[in-house]
């Protein structure tokens, strides 16, 4: 594995190396709940844009957010977030509101797999649609686009900073999982509580799948 992105002190004010994650057999527990679930489970909070979806739909993520604020139109931030990211971890990135450009590629995801990280969530376009799907990397964006970006390497933009996507603000190491249905951001200190409530969840839907299978109606079952 390549050596992680440095910078020389001061270089950089608005990077930040090192963060908090949630514990590993959290994330392992979590890898294997729906979205929806999670999101329902924790009070419906979470939930990121519904336009953010997986550019194959067998995609799936989870990890700790590396967070990445990056200018509009340019993508050297989220080169630099790719090697401040460890093994694991999901980029998740703001374009600064401009998301018609293709922020993320084939190259980006080859480098991002070969260092082992978790995945790219985008409020932006990506490009190279076949060769995304092939290479498997899990990449949930706003869309497509072939439009080119630039790289300033004097534009301001911010590593493991709050970003708001939509209505909720995904805090560095807060828990990202994304499937066909979404992505849901669940809080780094509530992440133990959120799959303790997903998994109680998940066992009353069991039983009421069971119960409709037997006839009962869902008017009955919740006193519609």
């Amino acid at each position: 594995m390549s050596a992680p992105f440095t910078c020389a002190p001061g270089q950089f004010p608005t990077v930040r190396d090192t963060i908090e994650r949630p514990e590993t057999h959290i994330v392992a527990q979590a890898s294997r709940m729906a979205s929806s679930t999670l999101h329902e489970a924790l009070g419906r909070i979470g939930a990121l844009p519904s336009a953010i979806k997986p550019v194959a739909a067998n995609m799936r993520v989870c990890g700790p957010a590396v967070v990445a604020h990056s200018p509009g139109g340019d993508n050297l931030w989220l080169h630099r977030a790719l090697y401040i990211a460890g093994p694991g971890d999901v980029l998740v990135v703001h374009v600064s509101g401009k998301p018609d450009f293709g922020y993320w590629g084939e190259i980006m995801s080859t480098a991002a797999r070969e260092r082992g990280l978790g995945g790219l969530v985008i409020d932006g376009c990506v490009r190279d649609a076949d060769q995304l799907e092939a290479l498997g990397f899990p990449v949930f964006a706003a869309g497509l686009c072939i439009r080119g970006t630039g790289k300033d390497a004097g534009a301001r933009g911010w590593i493991n900073y709050p970003v708001r996507l939509g209505d909720v603000v995904v805090q560095p190491g807060d828990l990202i999982v994304g499937d066909r249905d979404g992505v849901v951001s669940v809080p780094r200190a509530r992440a133990a509580e959120a799959i303790s409530s997903a998994a109680a969840r998940e066992a009353r839907e069991t039983t009421v799948m069971q119960r409709l299978r037997s006839g009962e109606r869902t008017l009955e079952l919740y006193n519609f």
